[in-house]
């Protein structure tokens, strides 16, 4: 029987492996890209730096906006807001109880040009909702209860409802705020400096510094590798153990045969008649062969077959043609179970062959 427990975890911890390079990978990106400290230094970068290779900077200051976004609920002042509005009921379901769910009303965001502002000079950053690390705080939560009306109420009830409330989330990047970006530094026509999605590489929108952003790339590409080498150490122990298990039993099953040989040879010499009758039936003893003895009591023909549950028995030939069925139906379902997972193992191997090219690729471009 293949080990395929043991190939799973060998499978998955090369999988882990990958993801601790790729994140290993990410971190030394971050180290590679140029720090500016104060905006105006990049300004006087740009100008010097070669327009062939895109310049991929990390700055960091406060959110500003010359046309800043007055949000409704929380009064906040933000350069991006998306609001969320979630009606609340309970419904009857097939048992007759009410349960509780809730359906999206509403789904808005907004957001307007905006900057990282250090005191010496301006960044605009585009296309910060799609970076890495961008998350938006939640700026207000506010439940608002549904009206009491008779006549509404009675209509929802036999409905099967009973309505709750609205849920409005507002989630908001407020002015002033502290980010950190990593991107393609890029100065228009007119002076004006963006950070924007590089075609290919890093770009990070965070309250995290840079350096802790390492860090914890550093951290989960530790843990990633950790992983890997604890599944890899069980996949092998489950592999060895499986093989081990496998030769025992071999060694058995010939231990067993001989049994067989010496009680077969020990008979015959006892026996020389070629016809025994017992328990009014007959059994003729073939020459020079091996009998047909049962391996448990080494004294009745066999007239059953092993099962995974090995158990030696004397039935009727009807018996022993209705556990023969059973057998074969058993080894088909295993050999079609058998061919199932190699066919995953196969897709699986496949993935991870895609992955490591597309890495080789990418480290040699």
């Amino acid at each position: 029987m293949i080990p395929w427990t043991g190939i799973s975890c060998c499978l998955s911890a090369a999988a882990l492996y990958l993801l601790g390079r790729s994140s290993g990978r990410d971190a030394e990106v971050l180290r590679a890209v140029t720090r500016i400290n104060q905006l105006k230094d990049l300004a006087r970068l740009l100008d010097i730096e070669s327009k062939v290779f895109p310049l991929i900077v990390s700055v960091a200051g406060r959110v500003g906006s010359e046309t800043p976004i007055h949000c409704e609920h929380s009064g906040l002042r933000g350069v991006i807001v998306e609001e969320t509005a979630e009606q609340h009921f309970l419904k009857h379901n097939e048992t007759g109880s009410w349960i509780q769910d809730s359906a999206l009303m509403l789904s808005s965001s907004k957001e307007v040009p905006w900057y990282l502002d250090d005191g010496t000079a301006r960044a605009y950053v585009v296309g910060a909702r799609g970076a890495t690390g961008f998350v938006l705080p939640v700026g207000s939560e506010v439940f608002e209860e549904s009206g009491r009306s008779l006549v509404r109420g009675t209509l929802d009830y036999l409905q099967g409802l009973k309505m709750l409330g609205v849920k409005r989330i507002e989630r908001v990047l407020p002015t002033g705020s502290s980010l950190t970006v990593v991107g393609e530094a890029v100065k228009d026509d007119v002076g004006t400096i963006r950070v924007q999605r590089p075609h290919k590489g890093p770009f990070y929108v965070s309250p995290k510094s840079i350096d802790q952003l390492i860090a914890n790339l550093g951290k989960w590409s530790r843990l990633y590798k950790y992983a890997a080498t604890g599944l890899t150490v069980f996949g092998v122990y489950l592999i060895v153990k499986q093989a081990i298990s496998f030769l025992l039993e071999r060694r058995r099953r010939r231990e067993l045969q001989k049994r067989v040989l010496a009680a077969a040879a020990k008979r015959t010499d006892q026996d020389n008649e070629s016809e025994i009758v017992e328990d009014g039936s007959e059994r003729v003893k073939k020459d020079g062969g091996i009998p047909d003895l049962c391996v448990i009591c080494l004294e009745q023909e066999y007239n059953a077959v092993f099962v995974p549950i090995q158990e030696a028995s004397h039935h009727e030939s009807s018996s022993l043609e209705e556990t023969k069925i059973l057998c074969t139906v058993y080894v088909v379902l295993m050999i079609v179970r058998n061919i199932v997972v190699v066919v995953v193992v196969i897709v699986i191997v496949v993935v991870l062959v895609v992955i490591v090219e597309g890495e080789l690729a990418a480290i040699i471009v």
